[in-house]
């Protein structure tokens, strides 16, 4: 099958046919991101790309989705405790506790996969990740709440797996791979995330630090250049542009580029960090 055009209704076969064209194959360990409105009309919308993966990479194979949840998070992040008035109190009380069934705002596709019987998902309050397959515990499993996206994190695990990363109709800002890398350069970015979360059975504030957000100053130009290497497969699903790359070759060659930009950035001193 060629690249599909804008205006046809694509099924779950031809998403299937299309996937296991790009590379994917029964066995893998994929990781999708994904914007259900970027490929125009589906037939059963989200749970079909869930069914179609699924299908693809076959009963030994695991689908995994980041789940994360901004939203669980300080809505006043630059008040300390001892100066909060009333109003600061009530907006912290009112953030909820993250559960294995809170919502991810990623988008309709990670949240089709939460609905999916024996999805797996992280403990993060923050940056968990869903996962289906038998890799999934392993994905998933102890994620800590320091730096969540480093070396003990689902995307270090991915990474040993040779998982693929899949984009689905969105960009490299998207690519949480990239995050994984920059935590593994000399001088990562840095941010603290503050969360809710129950401590020896009550409810408080935690803080931890990680890698800091790009906001699309680096991973855009890097996933273009790692592309300009050889390392992504292109294909246009109805009107969505699809990347895939394998996970090894992706984040080594990430690694080294955001170093070197981390570095150049750190001496013309424009604030990156």
């Amino acid at each position: 099958m060629s690249a599909s055009t804008h205006s046809e209704i694509l099924t779950k076969d031809m998403l299937q046919e299309h996937f296991a064209a790009m590379g994917l194959a029964p066995g893998a360990v994929v990781v999708a991101h994904a914007s259900l409105s970027a490929f125009g009309h589906i037939a059963g919308g989200a749970t079909t790309v869930i069914d179609a993966l699924r299908s693809t990479i076959g009963d030994g194979g695991t689908l995994v989705v980041p789940t994360f949840t901004p939203q669980i998070s300080d809505p006043c992040p630059h008040i300390p405790a001892a100066d909060a008035d009333s109003a600061a109190e009530a907006a912290r009380g009112r953030v909820p506790l993250f559960t294995d069934a809170t919502p991810t705002p990623m988008g309709a596709v990670p949240n089709a996969l939460l609905a999916q019987p024996g999805r797996l998902r992280g403990r993060h309050p923050q940056a968990s990740v869903a996962a289906l397959g038998p890799r999934a515990q392993e994905i998933t499993d102890r994620q800590p709440y320091s730096h969540a996206l480093g070396a003990d994190s689902p995307f270090a695990r991915m990474y040993r797996l040779k998982a693929h990363i899949l984009l689905l109709g969105v960009g490299h800002n998207r690519n949480s791979f990239l995050h994984y890398a920059e935590t593994l350069t000399p001088h990562p970015r840095a941010k603290t995330r503050r969360f809710p979360a129950l401590l020896d059975g009550e409810r408080a504030w935690v803080e931890t630090p990680d890698a800091g957000d790009d906001n699309g100053r680096f991973f855009p130009s890097v996933g273009a250049e790692a592309d300009t290497a050889g390392l992504i497969t292109h294909r246009t699903i109805g009107a969505a542009k699809c990347q895939l790359m394998h996970s090894r070759p992706f984040t080594d060659f990430a690694v080294d580029r955001l170093t070197e930009l981390l570095a150049a950035d750190a001496y013309s001193g424009t604030p990156g960090r």
